[in-house]
């Protein structure tokens, strides 16, 4: 506040709230890439990597990303990144080519319905032997063992071969063209916890995608503003 109490124009209005190692890293690449001023408030993770209760108080569901512009609080990653291409990219910095425009549209929202359902049911999936009584846990390892491969395993191969198939045709970014787009900001935490996980199923071509991501100056601004990325 300024000292008559009025909030100090210098501040930006636009605050992302990041939780660490999280999907908001998404929205730090975006802003850094637009060069748009913004706050960042942090939050670590507690007990089991869960959410602290300080980001229930932003968001109820306590995911993350979320921001706040104003008056305004949004969370989800897609939303938001209409929202700041709507406002903030007043010169079509991220703007996808014509050329590309429907697979921007698609990706945007492939990767929440269809790719990250699929990643965090496989880390379930995992996850719960380790939760279980120690008596209980041989029968969910070989349950779980069941369902990674002939349910979830062979779904993550079909998805890998589908973006290996676009990326080949859509060279360094999604939408094509010669800078990131909403595709690419929506895609590349997927991508990021897919090889760190889980790089067996993860083509040449995609992980070739995310260490050009990790090279852009502005992801290196990114991962250093938000105080490190275990992903990158």
């Amino acid at each position: 506040m300024s000292a008559n109490g009025s909030a100090n124009p210098s501040t930006p209005s636009l605050t992302v709230h990041h939780l660490e190692d999280s999907r908001s890293i998404r929205i730090i690449w975006l802003l850094e890439e637009l060069e748009v001023p913004y706050q960042i408030k942090k939050y670590q993770r507690v007990e089991d990597r869960m959410s602290p209760e300080a980001l229930k108080k932003i968001n109820p569901k306590a995911g993350s990303p979320v921001i706040t512009d104003g008056d305004l609080t949004l969370p989800e990653s897609g939303a938001i990144v209409e929202y700041i291409r709507s406002k903030y990219d007043t010169t079509g910095k991220i703007a996808p080519p014509e050329s590309g425009k429907i697979d921007d549209l698609y990706y945007l929202h492939y990767v929440e319905g269809s790719l990250m359902p699929l990643l965090v049911d496989k880390l379930i999936f995992q996850m719960l032997p380790e939760k279980a009584p120690f008596f209980v846990r041989p029968i969910l390892r070989a349950a779980s063992g069941t369902v990674n491969g002939k349910l979830l395993d062979p779904r993550l191969k079909i998805h890998a071969r589908l973006i290996e198939e676009h990326l080949a045709k859509s060279g360094d970014f999604f939408a094509g063209g010669d800078h990131p787009t909403a595709a690419d900001f929506m895609i590349i935490f997927a991508l990021e916890i897919w090889g760190h996980r889980h790089p067996e199923l993860l083509g040449d071509k995609a992980k070739a995608y995310v260490k050009k991501i990790h090279s852009r100056p502005a992801f290196k601004r990114a991962v250093e503003k938000a105080g490190g990325h275990m992903y990158a």
